[in-house]
């Protein structure tokens, strides 16, 4: 099923097709330059099964983007429930993955972008959030195009406190304030 189209994406459900590039995306050094580690195989299959329960559970998730002039999976984007320990969560998240032959060329902030627009008319939603480690710039430079505003500083609980990633910046955007 295709949600909803850009000018020059689809952002849709997942294909079977689709796993093997996940898996090369999720193993590639620069694509997990900021998470805690590049992912095996398995942990891209057990990731992709947890994006696909999240769609039945809950009726969106991390739709998988490709190119509509080739058809070419590039990555995702979309939403999730951020659930850990925190006092903004638990929350409505946009995130975004792509591999790295597709940055540089708008395709996260045209999807994102997209993907508020859809979560706030179709899917109802009232506030939604993002974050990222504070060294992330590209990700940070996105969150500010589709016009969040920036809320903090905070340290992911999920991340050792002793490593660069800990630190994370919250950004935040509501129905009332998107573009």
């Amino acid at each position: 099923m295709i949600y909803f189209e850009t000018p020059r994406l689809r952002l849709r459900d997942w294909d079977h097709a689709d796993l093997e590039p996940f898996r090369q995306m999720n193993a590639d050094e620069q694509v997990m330059n900021y998470f805690p580690k590049r992912l095996s195989a398995e942990e891209t299959d057990a990731f992709h099964q947890a994006i696909v329960a999240e769609f039945h559970e809950s009726g969106y998730g991390l739709y998988a983007v490709e190119v509509k002039e080739n058809s070419e999976f590039i990555g995702f984007i979309g939403f999730h429930r951020a659930t850990f320990e925190s006092d903004f969560t638990p929350c409505i998240e946009i995130g975004w993955r792509l591999k790295k032959e597709a940055w540089g060329k708008g395709f996260a902030t045209e999807g994102a972008a997209a993907s508020l627009r859809y979560g706030f008319s179709e899917l109802g939603f009232h506030d939604v959030y993002s974050f990222t480690a504070a060294i992330n710039v590209p990700s940070k430079n996105v969150m500010e195009k589709i016009g969040m505003r920036f809320i903090n500083h905070f340290d992911h609980p999920k991340v050792a406190k002793d490593r660069p990633l800990c630190n994370h910046v919250l950004y935040h955007t509501s129905r009332y304030s998107s573009k």
